[in-house]
């Protein structure tokens, strides 16, 4: 197998396995925050702050292995 087709493979599993953790993290953030906002509605304020700084960090690592993939892609020759 030559370098190129290697990064391509490498690219595809690694997006695939790398979209794995942020997407439970972010379902079992939503959940919980639901959860919460459910039994604390007077807190709601603080828990959507809280959540929505939490997504944006999960989400960073998806972005994270995008920038790897299509690092792997477009630069190993």
């Amino acid at each position: 197998m030559d370098a190129p087709t290697a990064a391509r493979l490498a690219a595809g599993i690694g997006m695939g396995l790398a979209t794995i953790g942020p997407g439970i993290g972010i379902g079992l953030l939503t959940g919980h925050t639901a959860e919460a906002i459910a039994r604390q509605p007077e807190a709601s304020g603080d828990i959507r702050t809280a959540f929505i700084i939490g997504l944006a960090l999960a989400e960073a690592l998806a972005l994270y292995a995008f920038v790897i993939a299509i690092i792997l892609l477009f630069v190993v020759k």
